[in-house]
């Protein structure tokens, strides 16, 4: 096949740019990934062996584009096999791992093209480069170091094959995990129905349609599930759906995923120890705002201790209201969230089949964009084009006229796409080499229903992912190495976590909750009671989250662990852990973690980026006005549009003027009184 019959090599003849998915089949990957990677070998090439003394145009702005192509068409497979996998492209992954891998590390150890960054360095001061080109050349540098460029002989080689490894046992992770949770549901009788709320009971007959399952049927998906254990009166099937849930990754055979975790533990601590750290947190936490393993505990166990106490007290008001049912025995995981939600209806009069109808997928999309509109000026346009999924659909991100953005929306859950909510984009914004505007998705997984709600959670879910998204679609940088999100992962959750308060304003309640078959806006009455209890059940989510975190923290800080599941369970005990909670994510099914190695040793990001969330949002609460003008204007000045442009604590300092403290996070949670 030649390049020009290839769709995803020729030229992209479509509206915004877009790729030409009604053209692309998977068989066009193979070869164009390979395309890309010799060309990318190519210029590569053309860097290390210029005659020419280095400059930061013919050595940085050169790296800045010489992967081009390979970003075009890794961005298109990529988003495909996160959100809509088949087996072609399953193996796809598993073929292309060791081969990306390869050519990062041919890349790094490179020594004629690590000689020019480095005499770059050496000679910054003498450049006379701009703040953000100075920012480029110390992550280059810091980069091709921290990915041992200065290694010599073996301890290159060797770094070179654990990096091989980690990426195959990343890969293998992940369609591990895929697996377990496609293959898996519970056929529900019309019995087994009853006690369950219309949404929940259509959300499984619509699962048990995808399924070819002949009824209804509850799957994996957390949209799906959560409400089934909220709601379900059988406690026989609410501990087979839990425990299905709490063994994704770790049911024996092929897809296992307990001795690959053990394996990744042990090769990140080898490759921290090959460049010269103590452990694998000292690695990965240098680049971090936390910088060290240390800080990162100071703050989950200032937050752990009230949690805990919180969740405990709960537990004991659960586990009396599980007696008054007749069922003997300890309060268990798979009954807090049944009995959980039985006491919001008692203490709040909160239902969650009376909430739902006021949260239409559609009409939360739209308050996403309004806010978006009334902060930042964005307004967006639906788009007629081919897209990868008849689910997903395309809007043209546009102010005062000019094009931002196309913005790609990909809400309800199915077995081709893997767990959880993401945004990715399969395309950057940067100005090198011509003004290029972004391709933004978000990913989620909501039960699809006619009409599809959501939970106030699923909503709060579909605002985090989309500060993400403005994130990507504000970005204004030169250079797209420091584009969007390419921040430190300890900042990047805070313009999603930030974007979440504002689904908590009541003028966008009022103007957006309005009930799906009426079209009446939520009752105040109602709106107050949601509100007033947004820290309820606080203690749990707090605990289940940062049991998690620290699991991963111990993980990575000191030599790696011989069995995984052991020193989960040793973290555990040493906790405290309630036992009616589980771990947000359990080892075996911790995909922030071990699909790769993002968000290892950085699971606590999340409650680092909430203490900002916390803070700055408290500055548009303090000006009185949720849409402040002049607040919006920084926020995107200083920290939507700049990317990686600046240190994270810079950015943050210039949009606040301080860096704040936890006790904004603990009252945001309602934590802040707990004994």
């Amino acid at each position: 096949m030649t390049d020009a019959a290839n769709p995803l090599l020729a030229a992209w003849n479509t509206p915004f740019g877009l790729p030409p998915f009604a053209e692309i089949e998977d068989a066009h990957f193979a070869p164009a990934l390979d395309a890309a990677l010799a060309e990318g070998r190519a210029a590569i090439a053309a860097i290390a062996e210029n005659p020419e003394p280095p400059t930061f145009a013919n050595t940085i702005e050169a790296l800045e584009l010489a992967d081009a192509t390979l970003d075009r068409v890794a961005g298109v497979f990529f988003n495909l096999a996160g959100s809509d996998s088949n087996p072609a492209r399953e193996a796809l992954q598993r073929d292309f791992a060791p081969k990306f891998s390869a050519y990062s590390s041919e890349i790094v150890t490179n020594a004629k093209l690590f000689a020019r960054i480095a005499e770059l360095w050496d000679r910054r001061e003498s450049l006379g480069l701009t703040p953000e080109q100075m920012r480029v050349l110390h992550l280059t540098h810091r980069s091709f170091v921290r990915s041992g460029a200065a290694l010599e002989g073996a301890a290159r080689d060797r770094l070179t094959e654990v990096k091989s490894r980690l990426a195959v046992l990343g890969t293998s992770f992940t369609q591990n995990l895929l697996a377990d949770e496609r293959e898996w549901f519970m056929t529900l009788s019309e019995s087994d129905l009853e006690g369950l709320p219309d949404f929940v009971v259509k959300a499984a007959r619509a699962a048990g349609e995808e399924k070819g399952a002949g009824g209804a049927v509850v799957t994996l998906s957390r949209s799906l599930i959560v409400p089934f254990l909220q709601f379900s009166p059988r406690r026989d099937l609410r501990e087979k759906a839990w425990r299905a849930w709490a063994a994704r990754g770790a049911n024996g055979g092929d897809t296992d995923n307990r001795e690959i975790a053990a394996e990744i533990l042990k090769l990140r601590d080898e490759r921290a120890k090959l460049l010269g750290y103590a452990d694998f947190a000292a690695y990965k936490l240098e680049t971090e705002m936390a910088g060290s393993a240390d800080r990162v505990r100071d703050l989950l166990m200032a937050v752990w201790e009230p949690a805990k106490a919180a969740a405990e007290a709960d537990a004991a008001v659960l586990e009396d209201m599980m007696r008054g049912d007749g069922v003997n025995g300890p309060l268990e995981p798979w009954d807090w969230r049944h009995y959980a939600e039985k006491r919001r209806k008692a203490e709040h009069d909160l239902d969650e089949a009376e909430l739902k109808p006021f949260f239409r997928l559609d009409a939360m999309i739209e308050a996403a964009f309004d806010c978006a509109n009334r902060l930042f000026g964005l307004e967006f346009r639906p788009v007629d084009a081919d897209l990868y999924h008849p689910d997903a659909r395309a809007w043209e991100v546009t102010r005062n006229g000019r094009h931002m953005a196309v913005f790609v929306g990909d809400y309800f859950a199915r077995g081709s796409k893997r767990s959880g909510a993401w945004c990715s984009a399969m395309r950057s914004q940067k100005k090198l080499g011509g003004e290029v505007r972004p391709i933004v998705v978000n990913v989620c997984n909501f039960a699809k229903a006619d009409p599809a709600l959501l939970s106030y959670d699923d909503a709060r879910t579909l605002f985090h992912e989309f500060g993400h998204a403005l994130h990507q679609m504000l970005s204004d940088v030169t250079y797209g190495s420091i584009s969007g999100t390419s921040v430190a992962r300890d900042f990047v959750e805070l313009p999603s976590q930030l974007y979440e308060h504002w689904l908590e304003v009541p003028e966008v309640l009022e103007k957006h909750a309005r009930h799906a078959d009426t079209g009446e806006a939520m009752p105040r009455d109602l709106l107050d009671r949601l509100l007033a209890a947004q820290t309820y059940d606080m203690g749990f989510q707090t605990v289940e989250y940062v049991a998690s975190a620290l699991v991963d923290l111990d993980f990575h800080d000191g030599d790696a662990p011989a069995d995984p599941m052991v020193a989960q369970e040793a973290t555990l005990a040493r906790l405290g852990m309630p036992r009616a909670i589980g771990m947000r994510h359990a080892t075996p099914h911790f995909a922030h973690v071990f699909a790769g190695d993002g968000y290892s040793s950085g699971y606590y990001s999340y409650m680092w980026s909430e203490v900002m969330d916390a803070d700055a949002f408290a500055a548009f609460e303090e000006a009185g006005d949720a849409f402040d003008e002049d607040l919006a204007q920084k926020l995107e000045q200083h920290i939507l549009s700049a990317g990686g442009s600046e240190e994270a604590d810079a950015l943050y300092t210039a949009f606040r003027g301080r860096m704040p403290g936890v006790e904004a996070l603990l009252k945001g949670r309602g934590l802040d009184k707990v004994a």
